[in-house]
């Protein structure tokens, strides 16, 4: 998809050249709270003066002094170019959000094998899934071949085994999907499960859904905004 360099107050972003070809994890510029209606600091309540100047977060838009707003952070949600002025506590998620942007995209990107369960069917087929370059679509490839569009996801449900009352670790074994047909309100289920055979990486799966149920957090987030 097309790209353009386009320039905003809070600096410059490289972005789609429509609209709709977005990242659905992404988020928009928030608008910056207005010179007029922050006297303070909105972190630490200092006064502004000509010393003590106002700068604007670039993630929340919240108007804060030098010391309670002082670090650049990448900000890839926004398509920021560089790395942005934000508040303390915005420059802490952005830095999370920064590994999966590093690591956790690339690893839905290369992605694994499960056996894939349609609906109600007692038939599951081997598939490779992986994320689209674009980050759109979920494709699956087997004998078959889906393509499912990263918006249309209603509800993920990642499965666990190994967890015990007493506690301990649980491993991700597979997740249920559920999503929607372009056009209709129909929902449709997939499951998936991996295989437990040495031809199925499970390590690889079990990366594979962790970084599915990171990306569905910043879907939500992004819905939510």
């Amino acid at each position: 998809d097309a790209k353009k360099l386009v320039r905003s107050p809070s600096g410059l972003r490289m972005v789609p050249e429509h609209r709709a070809a977005r990242s659905p994890f992404g988020l928009d510029e928030p608008p910056w709270v207005p010179d007029k209606e922050c006297p303070r600091c909105m972190q630490c309540d200092t006064k502004f003066d000509f010393i003590t100047r106002k700068h604007h977060c670039r993630r929340c838009g919240k108007c804060f002094c030098d010391k309670c707003c002082s670090k650049k952070v990448p900000l890839p949600r926004m398509c920021f170019v560089d790395p942005v002025r934000q508040c303390a506590e915005c420059a802490l998620v952005s830095q999370k959000e920064t590994e999966f942007y590093d690591k956790q995209l690339k690893v839905l990107m290369n992605g694994a094998t499960f056996f894939v369960t349609l609906g109600t069917s007692d038939k599951s087929e081997l598939m490779v899934c992986r994320l689209s370059n674009n980050q759109r679509y979920l494709v699956l490839d087997g004998d078959s071949h889906y393509e499912i569009e990263i918006i249309q996801i209603s509800t993920v449900q990642i499965l666990t085994e190994g967890f015990t009352p007493g506690g301990g670790n649980t491993r991700a074994i597979g997740m249920i999907l559920q999503y929607k047909i372009p056009g209709s309100d129909e929902v449709t289920q997939m499951k998936f499960t991996a295989g437990e055979d040495f031809s199925c990486n499970k390590k690889l799966a079990a990366s594979w859904l962790a970084a599915m149920h990171k990306a569905t957090k910043l879907l939500y987030e992004s819905r939510d905004q």
